[in-house]
Formats: structure tokens, sequence, C-alpha cells
């Protein structure tokens, strides 16, 4: 099923935070690339929820289940990043120019709750680790970056007792 491109070339997408009872997040290292690692992400279907879609991707990039997680938050708005010109698929419509992208933390109910990254016949991830709240902006494919910032700014008063969004808890 494909998922939705907007009137501007933007594909609706939802992004995955989760994070572990040690204030640690999920990170995982992309099939075939041993040093892509991003945070778990996947479109929008046509006449799905943002809402719907995470709990999809959830299941089908590690295994869990709405029951394994709480949702503690979502963004306020889409988060969009612009993809590489070398990237743009201009042979296929309608043009996809990048992500737009409905962030979601969401927190493990219990700290043994166990990842799968086989729960699909073409995985996402082939290895996955518990890292820094502040490191994936650090790592990441360098145009998701401000996106992957703007995601943990925004979500870091739900993590952190003491964080303000101008203070020095946040680190680039």
């Amino acid at each position: 099923m494909a998922s939705v491109i907007d009137s501007k070339g933007y594909r609706e997408c939802v992004g995955i935070i989760i994070l572990n009872p040690q204030r640690k997040v999920f990170w995982g290292q992309r099939i075939g690339n041993r040093d892509a690692w991003q945070f778990p992400q996947g479109g929008v279907y046509k006449h799905e929820r943002p809402e719907e879609a995470l709990y999809r991707e959830l299941r089908e990039e590690v295994g869990l289940n709405a029951d394994d997680v709480r949702l503690i938050a979502q963004t306020n708005d889409w988060l969009k990043y612009d993809l590489p010109k070398s990237m743009i698929q201009t042979n296929r419509l309608p043009v996809c120019i990048g992500q737009k992208q409905m962030w979601f933390l969401l927190k493990l109910k219990n700290a043994n709750t166990q990842i799968s990254l086989t729960t699909t016949a073409n995985p996402e991830f082939s290895g996955w680790d518990w890292v820094d709240y502040w490191l994936p902006p650090r790592r990441v494919i360098s145009f998701k970056r401000k996106v992957y910032r703007e995601a943990l700014k925004e979500f870091a008063p739900f993590v952190f007792k003491h964080f303000r969004k101008n203070s020095k808890n946040y680190r680039k």
C-alpha cells in the first residue's frame, strides 16, 4: 500500500521515539548499511490516521504492540525535511521531495519487553541499541538532523524533570 504524498510533494510519515526506564532511546541500525542508524519511522497510508500508522509501524519495525508501550506525547505539528536532490525520483508520480512527519514519544511499560526486528518479511533494521537521548541528532544522516533535534527538544520536558526549551539542558 502506498503512503500519502501531499500537494507540495511531502510524504506523510510517523516518527517513533521509544524510551526505556533509564531514559535511553531505541536506535535502530538500518539493514544493508552498518553506519546508518535511525529511529523507527514509516509512511501513513491513505485513510489511516497518524496514530494508526504509529502502531502499525511499531509492530512491523520493532515487534512491539500498543499494550507494550505508553503514549507520552506527539509533536504539535508535522516536522519536515527535504531529500537531497540526488535522492528525488522524478520518474515517479507524484514526485516526493521530502517527508513531513508526526512524531510520537512512547515509553516501554515493562523493562523486560522483548524487541523483535524480524516480524515482517522485509525488516527495516539489522540491529539496535539503547542510546543517550541526545545522541541521535548527531548520528543520523545529515538531512534528517534538524527534524530529530526538533522532535527531541519538543519531547524533552516529558523526559527530563527540569528541562526548559531554551536552557543549557538541550545539547545539540
